[in-house]
């Protein structure tokens, strides 16, 4: 790996690029107070970042962080009630930003992470994470075999990595000489302080781990994680950052039990080599499927029994055994009628624009957070997400219970939630086509053989299924939407060219039907 100089443009580019925090660090400085003086600065800043790749250095005075605790739940002179929030240096943040460009051009350069992972890279994302995870179930249950996925539990992970262990493997991947020792120089020497409100503790030295609320720390740990993959042949790893499943599946349970509890056992064994705690008391499996439900089911790890559930969180999204995303519709709709009866209380005192803000801060996230995994299912189980939808667009608009919703929803350029579905689903599927994912989600879309030049050569090839289930999967469900869109928008040059294209589609549609069912307005 080569460290290309800094330049003035690049420094420019990268701070206008950060939060504007006013968070301060141990030098009293936030990133306001930066970007307002940065023409003043920038060219001593650059020497020194240009100085710091040559020589193999990270800057001492960089090194130090401010931990303040902030409080969580429960009682308050319980220190473990707080979450220690990490503050590093403003200019840190800056030169390991420079840094993170040159290593994730070199990474991508030779394919050094794992198709696995999905955390922390470019163009990909927990949404593909899930897609990964869920067309694998759905393919098992499809073909009659068992699915079994085992949700790993980590330790303290980032806070536990093994710094020699850490630089052993970036060597080998190919980081050497004087990037090696700038990395060594980054990990090493580093010290913290806890500060709550003028009062501060004397420094202490941090002996391992990566550093908490850096923007390089996050990297680390993917190398440092990234050979797990190459402990069994057997499994199927999902893998987001700290978050791993693994997946086994088989004809004959018993044979899906007896590998599973070996290629485990032998897991652990990387995880102790590794310095990494694995908590087999919080490391929960599930059994995909509705076959013999009530069979006994047992993994013993180090004469731990790992516990069954049917529904779990991954990734902030609830999987269930079924895979029918009931758990996780109930909870958005939890948190939906949370966020409707804040409008409510609000609309006296609002006006039109406050109330659609809170809308997108309240209701939209958790409508629009993975929909195209959990999204594609039956109508019946979205219907109560999309009367929930209607009520509130209707309590922005301060329209009657029973006014048609179309107009409104044209007005305020919002999307429909089952609409949305299909716009979130038809972006992964012109990604997908254009080769701008990764290749463990671009495989489960095939191009039709021939057709050129001819209609319908921009088409997917729909694959025969066996289930209802797998035919509401993307793979197959997502297909058919991306087939029945318009030539026009599939030929689109970009993906922001495809999402408006898209809109203006959806939008037309809401003013039609608006026309036809109030034809005076």
């Amino acid at each position: 790996m080569f460290l290309r100089a800094v330049e003035e443009k690049e420094i420019y580019d990268i701070v206008r690029g950060l939060k504007n925090k006013t968070s301060t660090d141990w030098n009293d400085i936030d990133m306001v107070t930066v970007k307002r003086v940065i023409d003043g600065i920038v060219k001593p800043l650059k020497y020194i970042f240009n100085l710091s790749f040559r020589k193999g250095v990270f800057p001492q005075k960089m090194n130090v962080a401010k931990v303040i605790p902030i409080y969580k739940t429960g009682e308050k002179y319980h220190f473990t009630n707080y979450r220690p929030v990490s503050i590093l240096s403003q200019f840190s943040k800056i030169l390991e930003k420079f840094f993170i460009k040159r290593f994730d051009s070199f990474v991508e350069k030779h394919e050094l992470l794992t198709d696995s992972q999905y955390g922390f890279r470019n163009n990909r994302s927990t949404t593909l994470a899930l897609i990964d995870l869920m067309e694998e179930i759905t393919e098992c249950m499809d073909n009659k075999r068992y699915a079994l996925g085992v949700f790993l539990d980590l330790r303290k992970a980032f806070d536990t990595v093994n710094h020699e262990i850490l630089l052993k493997k970036l060597e080998r991947y190919g980081f050497r000489g004087v990037v090696l020792d700038w990395l060594k120089s980054y990990l090493g020497n580093r010290q913290q302080y806890v500060q709550i409100n003028e009062y501060k503790s004397n420094l202490m030295d941090i002996a391992c781990g990566v550093p908490q609320g850096s923007v390089l720390g996050p990297k680390m740990f993917i190398m440092y994680i990234n050979d797990i993959c190459r402990v069994s042949q057997n499994l199927k790893f999902v893998i987001f950052a700290d978050d791993i499943n693994i997946f086994c599946s088989g004809v004959e349970l018993p044979q899906v039990l007896e590998m599973i509890t070996q290629e485990l056992t032998i897991l652990k064994k990387w995880f102790d080599i590794n310095k990494l705690s694995l908590n087999l008391d919080k490391t929960k499996f599930m059994l995909f499927g509705n076959r013999k439900k009530n069979i006994k089911v047992e993994i013993c790890v180090d004469n731990v029994y790992l516990e069954r559930v049917n529904e779990i969180k991954f990734l902030g999204v609830i999987i269930d055994h079924k895979v029918c995303w009931k758990p996780h519709i109930t909870y958005v709709r939890g948190k939906l009628a949370r966020g409707i009866a804040v409008l409510g209380k609000s609309k006296q005192i609002l006006d039109q624009k406050a109330l659609h803000i809170l809308y997108c801060a309240l209701l939209l996230p958790y409508m629009s957070y993975c929909v195209e995994v959990w999204g594609n299912t039956y109508k019946s189980n979205t219907q109560t997400i999309t009367i929930i939808q209607k009520r509130a667009h209707r309590l922005i608009n301060n329209a009657g219970y029973r006014d048609h919703t179309n107009g409104l929803f044209f007005k305020m350029q919002a999307i429909k939630f089952q609409d949305l579905v299909e716009f979130k689903t038809a972006q992964i599927i012109y990604k997908a086509r254009n080769k701008m994912l990764p290749k463990e989600i671009c495989k489960l879309f095939i191009e039709r053989e021939g057709g050129y030049n001819l209609r319908g050569k921009w088409n997917l090839k729909i694959q025969s299924v066996r289930t209802t289930l797998k035919s509401i999967s993307i793979s197959i469900a997502g297909v058919k939407l991306w087939n029945s869109l318009t030539e026009e928008m599939k030929q689109s040059n970009n993906i922001n060219q495809f999402k408006m294209k898209y809109k203006k589609h959806i939008f037309n549609k809401y003013k039609n039907e608006e026309n036809r069912v109030n034809p005076g307005r």
